[in-house]
């Protein structure tokens, strides 16, 4: 090829170059940019092989109430006063008052069953006396004789009630509990004659009742510990301190048609301060299902199924994963139980987003 000629090629190889650089030029002073680069994939999300117990719950609905319900009733006069339900009474309150004088809460397991006076002997007379002492009352001694210096207290103690002195004791104006009582529900009024039932007191200690089918008899265990959610958002644990079975009538109770027999487990809040405001409520109650102590576990988003069965997990190596298999045990709280040769503690593995 001539000179000319070589010239000539090389004039329309810049010629084609510096038409490119034009139409780029063009292209981005007419507002088109280049195509931007693909993005590197994002990291997966990842979790930790954790070893540690695993606890598996069962929750029931329940109910929080006062303990022990017991009716009061009276037995003649007229009823004077009334406490609202919801009230709380001490030792030495008035539960209400028959005649414009009160019947007074006391604290003991005996009931008031006949007039305490001088030369009355016996364990009702020094449950009286142990309340008198308790409520500031001196000069006589603590014991199973009621004596003239007993009598003497009881005046003073009368007086400050504000009724006659007489220096004996009627029991239908003393009440016995296991300590202060709330009023649940008040049957009468103020006016009505002071016969049968007036109202109902419980202690102010906190229960939870569940009711559990005979099946899960084995959530039912005096001693268990159980956690229980308020609506309020309260929670607090309990331990159950009793089981009984109790059969609930059904629709034609004579013939026993469609009666139900359950399990009624009562628990006691381990702090009864954790409970706050008085009065009944739903509760959520979780039982203990079963427990695996110790065991390796990943979260349940990382369990990969495997097309010819079981699971796998995936297993962060170096730059790289690793698909490992796994037997799986206990589900519970957003893991699960694993195993498997080529899993250990403290492993990363890939889960779910």
């Amino acid at each position: 090829m001539s000179t000319r000629a070589r010239l000539g090629w090389i004039g329309l190889g810049l010629l084609a170059v510096a038409g490119v650089g034009v139409t780029a030029a063009a292209a981005s002073g007419f507002g088109f940019a280049p195509a931007a680069a693909t993005p590197a994939p994002a990291a997966p999300e990842t979790g930790e092989v954790t070893r540690g117990d695993l606890i598996a719950t069962t929750t029931e609905s329940g109910e929080l109430a006062n303990a022990g319900e017991t009716v009061l009733r009276a037995d003649g006069g007229t009823l004077t006063w009334l406490p609202a339900a919801g009230a709380v009474v001490e030792r030495g309150g008035q539960l209400y008052r028959v005649d414009d004088a009160p019947v007074v809460l006391l604290v003991g397991a005996m009931p008031a069953y006949r007039v305490l006076a001088p030369g009355t002997s016996g364990a009702d007379v020094r449950q009286f006396e142990e309340n008198l002492a308790a409520l500031g009352y001196t000069g006589f001694d603590v014991d199973d004789d009621y004596t003239w210096a007993t009598a003497d207290a009881v005046e003073d103690w009368q007086e400050a009630l504000g009724v006659d002195e007489t220096g004996t004791v009627e029991p239908s104006r003393i009440h016995y509990a296991g300590g202060s009582v709330q009023v649940t529900s008040v049957a009468a009024d103020v006016g009505d004659a002071a016969a049968g039932e007036v109202l109902t007191t419980a202690s102010t200690d906190r229960v939870v009742q569940v009711d559990l089918d005979e099946t899960d008899a084995a959530y039912a265990v005096v001693g268990a510990v159980v956690e229980v959610a308020l609506p309020d958002g309260t929670t607090f644990p309990a331990t159950v301190t009793s089981v009984e079975t109790v059969v609930i009538p059904g629709e034609d109770p004579p013939m026993g048609n469609g009666d139900t027999t359950v399990l009624r487990v009562t628990a006691t809040p381990d702090d009864p301060a954790a409970v706050g405001a008085a009065g009944g409520s739903t509760a959520e109650v979780a039982f203990t299902a079963e427990t695996r102590e110790g065991v390796l576990s990943v979260p349940v988003t990382a369990l990969l199924a495997l097309a010819e069965g079981g699971y796998a997990v995936e297993v962060v190596r170096g730059d790289g994963t690793e698909l490992v298999g796994v037997e799986t045990g206990l589900f519970a709280d957003g893991r699960v139980e694993v195993a498997g040769a080529g899993i250990a503690e403290g492993d990363t593995v890939v889960v779910a987003s």
